[in-house]
C-alpha cells in the first residue's frame, strides 16, 4: 500500500488560498508522484490549479467548485488526494492518473467567503450565499462548446480534450436536502456503494430529486442525465437540458458522474413511501411558490430604482432574475390543476419527491432574498425601505427549513468522506484495467472488455 497519508482534518470550507496551499504542500511532500500545475485563468484573474496524482495511462477527472455556493468539492479533493498518496493501489495498482481540478469558480468561491469559516447556519448562509447567473455557470454549453464565452468554461474543455479521461466527476453540494449522483452512463453497482456511504455516514438518499425530476432512475438516489434538447431558457435553467461539459467528453468514451452531498441533511427525503393526498401537496407547494413570487417582485421593483448601477449590483441581480423568471413556470408544472404549456405530466411522486419539491421551491425564494439583501448591505443604504421586510422574510424561511423540514447540519469532514467514498465507487466501477490489446480500442472499448470479464 505504500506510505500511509494522514487525512487533514476538516473543520471548516477551505477557501480559494487554502486549496491551493493544501495542494502545493501535498505536491512538495510527493514530489514524484504529485504535481501541481496551472490549467487556466479566471475572469478576474486567479489561476486555476490542477493536482495530478499518479503516472497511469487511464486518466480520471475531478472537477470541485463549479457552483460558486458549493464548495463542498475542494474540502474532498483535498481528502481524496491525501487518501490516494496513502494508497498506490488506486494509482500504480490501476494503471490510473488522478486529476483534480481544486476549483472551476474561483471567483464565485472568493464570494462565499463570508460564510465558509462559519459559524453554519441557515441565516449566515443565505445572507452570505452568492451564485452566478445561468449564463455565467462554467459547466454549462448554452451556445455549444464552439460558443463557450467563459475562459474557465474553455480550460475544463480544453482539459478534456487533452486528458481524454475514462472517468469524470463533478462535486456538487446540496444546500438542503440528501445525497444522489447522477451518471451519463450507467455505472452497475453504485447506487449500491452509494446507499452503503449513507448509512455509514447519516446522510440520507435524495429518492426523488428536484434536479432529475423527470429523469430516469438507474437506482435509488442514482439517475441518468438525459442528451441535451433544445428547450426554452427556463427549462435550461431548472433541468440542466442543455450542452454541457458533462455531455461534451462523451466523445472521448468518458462517463460523467455528478455527485451531490448534503450541508443541511433532511431525513425525509428519503422517504419513498406513497402521499396520502398527492395533489392537495402539491397545489400547497405551488401556491407557496406564486406567493412567494409575487412578494419578492414587488421588492425588486420597490429596490432596483435606489441601487447604484455597478457591476458588483449587476451580479447580485443576475441571478434574481433568473429565478425570478423559473419560478412561475415551475410552480405550474407542479400544480396538477394547471396546464403549463409543455404538454409534458408529472412522474409518478413519492413522498420524497413532494418533499424534494417543497425544498426547492424554499430555495429559489431564500437565495432571492438573500442576494437582495447583499444589494441592500453592500450599497450601505437602504432608502426603499426593504431591509427590515428582507430580515423578516430570511428568518422565516429558515426557521421553515429548520423546524418544517428538519434540517440538520452535516459536518464538513462528513460531507467530504461522503464525496469521497462516491468518488472511489464510481471509480472503481468505471472500470479497471484491461489488456493493451483492449484498450488500444479505446476507452469505451476498454470498459467493455472490463464488464465482459467481470460478467456483467
Amino acid at each position: 500500500m505504500g506510505e500511509v497519508c494522514a487525512l487533514p482534518p476538516l473543520p471548516r470550507y477551505p477557501t480559494v488560498d487554502e486549496l491551493r496551499a493544501g495542494a502545493a504542500a501535498l505536491a512538495a511532500r510527493h514530489p514524484g508522484r504529485a504535481r501541481l500545475r496551472r490549467v487556466g485563468t479566471s475572469r478576474a484573474g486567479d489561476p486555476l490549479w490542477l493536482l495530478s496524482i499518479g503516472h497511469g495511462d487511464r486518466q480520471a477527472l475531478v472537477v470541485a467548485g463549479p457552483h460558486a455556493n458549493e464548495p463542498v468539492g475542494g474540502a474532498t479533493v483535498l481528502r481524496l488526494a491525501a487518501r490516494l498518496l496513502g494508497d498506490a493501489r488506486l494509482t500504480e495498482g490501476a494503471g490510473a492518473t488522478w486529476n483534480l481540478l481544486l476549483c472551476l469558480d474561483p471567483d464565485g468561491l472568493r464570494r462565499n467567503e463570508g460564510w465558509l469559516s462559519g459559524p453554519y447556519t441557515l441565516g449566515r448562509y443565505v445572507r452570505h450565499f452568492f451564485r452566478p447567473c445561468f449564463m455565467e455557470q462554467p459547466e454549462w454549453l448554452p451556445h455549444g462548446a464552439a460558443g463557450a464565452a467563459l475562459p474557465e468554461t474553455r480550460a475544463l474543455l480544453a482539459l478534456q480534450a487533452e486528458l481524454r479521461p475514462f472517468l469524470q466527476v463533478s462535486l456538487h453540494g446540496a444546500d438542503v436536502g440528501g445525497g444522489f449522483a447522477e451518471l451519463t452512463q450507467d455505472l452497475p453497482g453504485l447506487a449500491r456503494r452509494l446507499a452503503h456511504a449513507s448509512v455509514r455516514l447519516g446522510i440520507p438518499r435524495e429518492l426523488g430529486s428536484y434536479d432529475a425530476l423527470y429523469w430516469p432512475v438507474l437506482g435509488p438516489a442514482v439517475y441518468r442525465i438525459p442528451p441535451p434538447r433544445r428547450g426554452s431558457l427556463t427549462a435550461a435553467i431548472t433541468e440542466a437540458a442543455v450542452d454541457s461539459t458533462w455531455t461534451h467528453p462523451q466523445r472521448y468514451g468518458t462517463v460523467t458522474a455528478v455527485v451531490e452531498a448534503p450541508m443541511w441533511a433532511v431525513d425525509t427525503v428519503a422517504d419513498g413511501s406513497l402521499p396520502a393526498d398527492r395533489d392537495a401537496v402539491l397545489r400547497a407547494i405551488s401556491g407557496t411558490l406564486r406567493r412567494d413570487t409575487r412578494l419578492l417582485h414587488r421588492l425588486v421593483g420597490r429596490l432596483r430604482p435606489h441601487l447604484p448601477g455597478t457591476a458588483d449590483t449587476a451580479r447580485l441581480l443576475a441571478p434574481v432574475d433568473d429565478y425570478l423568471l423559473v419560478c412561475p413556470p415551475l410552480a405550474d408544472a407542479w400544480d396538477p390543476g394547471t396546464d403549463d404549456g409543455t404538454g409534458r405530466e408529472l412522474p409518478p411522486l413519492s413522498t420524497a419527491h413532494l418533499v424534494a419539491l417543497r425544498i426547492a421551491g424554499r430555495r429559489l425564494a431564500l437565495r432571492t432574498a438573500g442576494l437582495l439583501h447583499q444589494a441592500v448591505t453592500a450599497a450601505g443604504r437602504d432608502p426603499a425601505g426593504v431591509l427590515p421586510e428582507l430580515e423578516r422574510l430570511l428568518d422565516r424561511w429558515c426557521a421553515d427549513y429548520r423546524d418544517g423540514c428538519a434540517a440538520r447540519w452535516v459536518p464538513v469532514a462528513r460531507q467530504a468522506e461522503y464525496q469521497c467514498r462516491v468518488v472511489l465507487a464510481a471509480f472503481e466501477r468505471a472500470g479497471r484495467p484491461a489488456s493493451a490489446a483492449a484498450r488500444s480500442g479505446g476507452p469505451g472499448r476498454d470498459r467493455q472488455a472490463v464488464a465482459r470479464a467481470r460478467g456483467e
